[in-house]
């Protein structure tokens, strides 16, 4: 079973061999328990099993990510070196808005009055400078209790070279609060960079007491109706951690649910014979992009959350942590659409949400969002939306697209939802294009894999801007990113910083921390996965000398030796010019981080063959009409129900393909078919295809 939060819908699918069975409620944002014993009762009553019969559960969730951008968390201290207790307000002393003299800071999770210095340092190699004053720790001790301290982050100079100092400093504030969390830099972010290695810990600490509390809750609440089974949880890497793993690190929790979906995109990419994909979940409050090749997502260490500027790097929390590299914006169906003092139609990233959700949930919302707007252009039944489980007023969605977008701009009624479409649209393909730029690739000529609730019913107006001529919707598409925690393998990364030039190569001390690392590692994922085949892979993070940031590069797993250096050497190489299209003569390269990943072995699917075509036309479950982009007017559209599509089926657009929790639009300039695993093909139309290529 897998259990997906997000911040308008909570998705459970349970899977019995090839059988899924899926179910999609509203998120309650003030017990999310609830709305997850919701709806785990549900996939259980349709399935017709007991509890007891579960072999394992697997869970993703906003929640952390929620606290942290909602500054809804514990109340956090953070311990530091003397003379170091502004490092985390004064980042990295850069703007990020060139040219706004008002320029908004993320403001910290901790406030000043909360950062305690200590006396002590370390040197950057470890060694000790200043011993540790541990009557400074100590008259720590009343400050705690005085001012209500739920959870404290110690972040001490140099502590990822040696922890002593930070594991006393916690040992002294242990034995005095033995229930306190306790969250130490050299154990959450043991690395270089002392700005990202504080924020990253206090985000730790900021949320770990509510993810606790939440964790302990939810395991109490399934163990008490039945479900014995281990209770494991996605991370932000796309591989699953223990529940112990989890509460120690909620951290790496953060963007759990879109790495699901991202692991989802990557099989069907292999499953499919895909070698450029562009994954993309839309749901209520967010839409997701991640660029996948030859069938592996981009990985990073780096992201932000809760940025002040919407598209502006440096705006943020910077956390570092494995991630699956990936764009997010507030652009979702609950996403609220408006007309701004240009009289131009805005969208997001402000969110209905499920409380009190689009005008059309008939929940209180008065404010047009983009599910109304989809509702108004014929892209959703109103009578099996969310199979059924939420009752829909259309009257609701015209009134309140008619009352803002409508009357501010004297658009009729369906021109006022095809604005908010196209413009919700225009901001994903923009951010989808800048993502891609990023990382020196194109987004044009991927192939599209579409999944979350809203993302079939404006894959295709995304791929028109993208230049993208195929689209894959999977089977159970409205839940996709929950489909994709049942193929995620257990998986744990540990990361060293450890300097050295390359050209001063010395294969020892790598090895010897290779040897900690996957001990680590090992550890970890074996509490998940006692038995079975494991993988592992290595990365180094390096750079030229004198540049201020690195480049990840794989490296072999195996026992280094001395003349590796030219090994190393042509592994970065071959990286930077794929990222920047040349190297530089004449400059030497440094390593200074070095990360272990020890994961289970998912099976990759194999590739599917092609399927006879059908000829027998499908049964046509009624005609709706359908808002068309090109003839700005609607016309009739078959609509026809998902499970009565078998592979080999052909449609031709424009039509509608309807299931529970989502619908598939098939406009006019694309056709669709089901492929041999039952997947739903769209494939824009030659004459289309020639027409766009001259444009």
């Amino acid at each position: 079973m897998a259990v997906d939060i997000g911040g308008t819908f909570t998705d459970v699918v349970l899977a019995i061999g090839e059988r899924l069975i899926t179910a999609k409620v509203l998120t309650t944002a003030r017990a999310p328990e609830r709305g997850v014993l919701e709806g785990i009762d549900t996939v259980l009553a349709s399935a017709g099993i007991a509890p007891e019969r579960i072999d394992f559960v697997v869970h993703g969730t906003t929640l952390a990510t929620n606290a942290l951008i909602e500054r809804k968390g514990a109340r956090t201290a953070l311990i530091v070196t003397e003379g170091f207790r502004d490092s985390l307000e004064m980042a990295h002393e850069n703007r990020f808005e060139q040219y706004d003299i008002l320029i908004d800071r993320p403001t910290p999770l901790v406030p000043r009055s909360l950062r305690w210095p200590v006396r002590e340092r370390l040197g950057a190699t470890g060694r000790v400078l200043i011993a540790l004053d541990e009557d400074s720790v100590a008259a720590l001790i009343p400050v705690i209790k005085a001012e209500g301290i739920e959870s404290v982050a110690i972040g001490l100079i140099h502590a990822y070279v040696d922890d002593r100092h930070e594991r006393r400093v916690a040992e002294i504030i242990a034995d005095a609060y033995p229930d306190l969390n306790i969250s130490l830099a050299s154990a959450v972010c043991p690395e270089i960079r002392e700005y990202e290695r504080q924020s990253t810990t206090c985000a730790n600490a900021y949320v770990q007491p509510l993810m606790a509390r939440y964790l302990k809750a939810l395991d109490g609440r399934l163990r008490a109706i039945g479900i014995k089974a281990p209770f494991l949880l996605m991370t932000s890497s796309g591989g699953l951690a223990t529940l112990e793993t989890a509460m120690r690190f909620p951290v790496r929790l953060v963007e759990s649910g879109p790495a699901g979906g991202a692991i989802l995109a990557s099989q069907i990419a292999a499953e499919c014979g895909l070698e450029r994909v562009l994954s993309f979940d839309m749901g209520g409050t967010t839409a997701k992009v991640c660029l996948i090749d030859d069938a592996e997502p981009l990985t990073t260490r780096a992201f932000e959350v809760g940025r002040v500027y919407r598209f502006l790097k440096g705006s943020g929390l910077p956390l570092r942590i494995p991630a699956i590299e990936m764009v997010e914006i507030g652009a979702g169906g609950g996403s609220i659409a408006d007309v701004d003092t240009l009289r131009r139609v805005a969208v997001g990233p402000e969110s209905a949400g499920a409380e009190p959700g689009p005008a059309c949930y008939d929940r209180g919302g008065e404010r047009a969002t983009v599910t109304d707007a989809d509702l108004v252009l014929g892209r959703l039944d109103a009578a099996r939306f969310a199979g059924g489980a939420v009752r829909i007023a259309p009257e609701r969605a015209r009134a309140a697209l008619a009352g803002t977008i409508g009357a501010s701009l004297n658009l009729s009624e369906p021109l006022a939802a095809f604005a908010v479409s196209e413009v919700v649209d225009e901001n994903m393909a923009n951010a989808a294009r800048v993502h891609a730029i990023e990382w020196g690739r194109s987004a044009a000529g991927r192939a599209l894999v579409a999944y979350g609730g809203a993302a079939p019913l404006h894959a295709p107006r995304l791929a028109d801007k993208l230049g993208i001529d195929t689209i894959v919707v999977p089977t159970g598409a409205g839940v996709g990113a929950a489909i994709g925690f049942l193929r995620a393998p257990v998986a744990y990364e540990v990361v060293r910083s450890r300097h050295l030039k390359i050209s001063e190569f010395a294969a020892a001390p790598i090895n010897a921390i290779h040897r900690e690392m996957r001990a680590e590692a090992l550890g970890v994922v074996r509490q998940a996965a006692p038995s079975g085949a494991l993988d592992e892979s290595r990365t180094a993070y390096m750079r030229y000398i004198g540049q201020g940031h690195e480049i990840e590069v794989a490296l072999p797993v195996r026992s280094l030796r001395d003349r590796d250096g030219d090994t190393l050497r042509h592994a970065f190489d071959e990286t930077y010019e794929t990222l920047f299209g040349r190297t530089i003569p004449g400059l030497d390269v440094e390593a200074l981080s070095w990360t272990l990943t020890v994961r289970s072995i998912v099976p990759r699917p194999p590739p599917v063959g092609r399927t006879r075509v059908l000829r027998k036309r499908p049964e046509v479950r009624g005609v709706r009409p359908l808002f068309e982009a090109e003839r700005a007017d609607y016309v009739d559209a078959p609509v026809y129900w998902r499970d009565d599509l078998k592979p080999g089926v052909r449609i031709r657009g424009p039509a509608l393909i309807a299931e529970d929790q989502t619908t598939t639009v098939v406009p006019a300039s694309f056709d669709a078919h089901i492929n041999a695993p039952g997947y739903i093909v769209l494939t824009r139309k030659a004459r289309r295809r020639k027409e766009a290529a001259k444009a």
